[in-house]
Parts: C-alpha cells; structure tokens; sequence
C-alpha cells in the first residue's frame, strides 16, 4: 500500500515538475537503443516534451523531435544540443564490425568528450549517464574500464553529473536477455566458463528506467554516483536455471575453467542472434561480481524493485507479443526451406555412408583407425542435425564443414575413375563407385543449403524474433 502510495506522489510530482522545463529541453541520447526508445515513451507518458537523438533521419511524433546528429561531429552535436537542459547520455561502440569493436574504448572516450565539449557550448544544465557496475579495486575487462573512463570524462567537465551504474539489465530486445534466452532455449546440455560462478544483481528494464527519470525531479542526485540492481543476488548459472525453470526444461551446466571470454563470445555468436561484438563485452562485464555495494539510491527514489523472475516473465511476454522488426532480404529461396533441404541431405548422407560396412568388401574399412574415422564423422553428423533444428548458425557452419569434407572424401575414394589409381586404399567396386557419386550429390546439397542459411540466419532471429 505505501509502495503504491509513493508510485501515485511519485507520478503527480513528475507530471507536475513538467512545467518547470521548456517543450524539448531534455535529451535522450541513442533514442532508438535499448534503454533510450524506453526512456523516451517513459518521459513522455509523464508529460515531457523530448527531444531524441539519433544517427538516422527519424520522423516526429507526439511530443518527441528527433534530430540527427553524428557524435563524432562536435557541430552537429552543438547544434543537436541547442536549448538542453538536461541531456541522458546513453550512447556506447559495443557494436559493429569487428575492427570497430577492437576500438570500441577509444572511440567511447571521443564520444564522451565531443558530447562534454559540445554540452558546454550549448550551454546543458545536467547531464545523467548510465553505464555499467564497476568494482573499482579489480582489474577491469576493457569493456568496463571504458564505462568508468566514459563516467569519468562526463564528470571532469563543468555540468554538474549524475552517474547509475547498472548490474545486469534484463529487457525485451535487450542484448543480455537475448544471450541467456537462446542459450537456455536451445542448449539442453551448456558448456560454461568459470565466469559463470559470478556474483550479479539483475535488475528489470522497467525498474532502470524508473531511476533515471527520477534522477531528473530530484536535484539532490546531481553530482553523484548511485548503483543500481535488481531484487536477487545470483550467479549467471543460477540465473539461467531460473529460466530453464520458467519454461520447466531441465538444464544441464559442465564447466570448463580454460574457455576464455573470447571463446565465450564466439560461441554465443555461433548460439544465438547475439554478435561476438556485443557478446565480448558483455561477458567481460560478467567475469567480476557485479552487485550493489551502496544501496543509498533506494532512499532517494524507492520503488518495488522486481524479481529475476518477474523481470524474465515480463521480458518473454513482451519479445512474444510484440516482436522486434527486422528487414529480411530477398532471396529465391527461404530459410525454412534451406533448413530442411540440409537437414534431409545429412540424414541421408548418414544412411547412405552405412553402405561402407554392408556393401563395401574392402576389408581395410574395418580396421581400427578407419571404424574410430566412421565413429566420428557419425557423432559429427548428428551433432549437425541437433544444431540445425535449433536453428543456429553453430549447426549450418558444422555442417557445412562436414559436407564439404564428406564431398572430398568421397571424391578421393573416385580418384581411380579418371586416373586409374586410388588415393585412399584400394579402388572400390562398381556399386560403391555408385554409390560415391551419389553420395557427393547429397554432399553438394547440403554445403549450398548450408551456406544458404548460415549467413542468413541472424536476419531471422533479431535479438528474440523466433523463426
């Protein structure tokens, strides 16, 4: 009851501060990012005017004006910034290409430097930044050192500041959520680094927007630096069994000590729609404990912070009912199409490879070196399939490799078609020579289905959007 009674002053104060400040003379930064598109709905149900910038040319809409501007540009960032008050800085070079991502810190501090300088000049009263919970006494990933070096260039410039550094956010569209929701879907049996031990506070989307905006209507904020978390402390493996029990499927964790952040990154990237670039990062952020050590922010605006899995509920209902868009491009073929076409070519390239041992009478095929070979390509085989069911691109690269291999060997076993001798050991029979060309033609099937969707597939699957 009191926690409702506050939301209801909470809101009558925010919608009558409104007034204090000019129609756009707020800021939001990165309006059509993950943090900022929710800030902007959030003010403007209050009854603020905001202004949203953004790379792209975006039109107008009820109490929002964009502008375009290019912060590596001081002059538009001056002219973008003209009549500010208050400016969300919410920008970040996580993503990219991959030589972009490598220079991601240094292009994070020009950011934040252009934006101080160009602040200045505009003449922006406030500025309230959010970026990612740090301990200071550890060596930091370099993803984390440039949130804390981006924190502090914001603060070395003359207006006054407010930083919130967040734990672990879990929204809708979210680049995190994102990561955990396909590796948990998709993977019955997750292969985890050590970091997966570490400590974190999640915390709602929903709730990380509240402190924000309520930053703005309390001016004892300025000039200081809050953390903020959610409900739980629990680590990232705890964290997705908590999902696997939200969709009541059984999850199965084998650490490995040795599988390095980048190894991590390669593989969500390989897993899920999430790129290696914003992967890195993100599990740079998660190698420390990232938990709130001051909790003086829920004196100053507290709220009924959500559970983990409040926050996972919410999140999954919003990605299923209101699925992010994505341009798909044209092709002659579809996605779904080209699934089916590689995972009909692999099983039949493991039916018809069983001919080896009922129809072949070459007796070289049965020692071991060759049976372990066969026992192998086998595993491989159906390693592919589970992959490519799940519809990742882990699946379509395995079997795509597997195909070309596949193609070579069986080629190489033809060898003596042409130039009367054999490569492998001795030349087959006549219905194995068949049998072999046949078996490259399924082969060739699956490495054009293969690379039909490998490079495809993120098209399809944007951060939640399910095929």
């Amino acid at each position: 009851m009191l926690e409702k009674q506050y939301q209801a002053k909470s809101t009558q104060t925010l919608e009558c501060s409104a007034p204090k400040y000019k129609p756009f003379s707020i800021m939001v930064t990165g309006a059509t990012g993950f943090i900022g598109s929710r800030l902007i709905s959030h003010l403007t149900k209050r009854g603020y005017s905001v202004k949203g910038m953004s790379r792209k040319n975006i039109q107008n809409t009820h109490n929002v004006k964009y502008v375009k501007a290019d912060v590596f540009d001081v002059s538009q960032l001056e002219n973008a910034l003209s009549g500010v008050e208050i400016a969300y800085y919410l920008l970040h070079s996580m993503e990219g290409s991959k030589n972009h991502w490598k220079e991601f810190a240094s292009r994070e501090k020009i950011q934040a430097q252009n934006f101080v300088a160009a602040a200045s000049k505009a003449g922006v009263k406030r500025i309230i930044y959010l970026g990612g919970l740090v301990n200071d006494s550890l060596k930091l990933s370099p993803h984390m050192r440039s949130r804390k070096e981006v924190g502090e260039i914001r603060a070395s410039g003359k207006i006054p500041i407010t930083e919130l550094r967040a734990s672990l956010i879990i929204g809708a569209q979210g680049g995190s959520y994102a990561m955990l929701r396909y590796l948990v879907e998709r993977l019955p049996v997750m292969v985890c680094p050590s970091w997966v031990k570490s400590l974190a506070q999640p915390i709602a989307v929903d709730n990380v927007i509240e402190y924000p905006s309520g930053c703005m209507t309390h001016q004892e904020t300025t000039g200081k630096i809050y953390e903020i978390g959610g409900k739980d402390k629990i680590t990232y493996e705890q964290l997705m069994r908590v999902y696997s029990q939200y969709l009541n499927k059984k999850l199965f964790v084998i650490e490995i000590p040795f599988l390095t952040t980048r190894l991590s990154s390669y593989w969500v990237d390989l897993i899920t729609p999430v790129k290696a670039s914003l992967a890195r990062p993100l599990i740079d952020s998660l190698v420390h404990d990232t938990v709130v050590t001051d909790d003086s922010i829920v004196k100053v605006i507290p709220m009924n912070l959500k559970s983990v899995t409040e926050a996972i509920d919410i999140a999954t209902n919003e990605i299923r009912n209101n699925p992010p868009t994505t341009p798909l491009r044209e092709e002659k073929t579809g996605f779904k199409i080209n699934q089916k076409l590689l995972l009909v070519s692999l099983i039949a390239m493991a039916v018809v490879g069983t001919t080896y041992y009922w129809l072949d009478d070459r007796i070289e095929l049965f020692e071991p070196a060759w049976v372990i070979a066969g026992i192998l390509w086998y595993i491989t085989i159906i390693t592919a399939i589970v992959f490519v069911r799940s519809k990742t691109r882990l699946g379509f690269l395995i079997g795509g490799l597997l195909s070309w291999i596949t193609m070579a060997f069986w080629m190489f076993d033809n060898f003596y078609v042409v130039f009367q001798t054999s490569l492998i050991i001795d030349k087959p029979n006549e219905i194995i020579t068949i049998r072999n060309f046949i078996w490259a033609a399924l082969s060739t099937l699956a490495v054009i289905a293969s690379h039909n969707t490998f490079h495809k597939i993120t098209d399809y699957q944007f951060k939640g959007k399910p095929i």
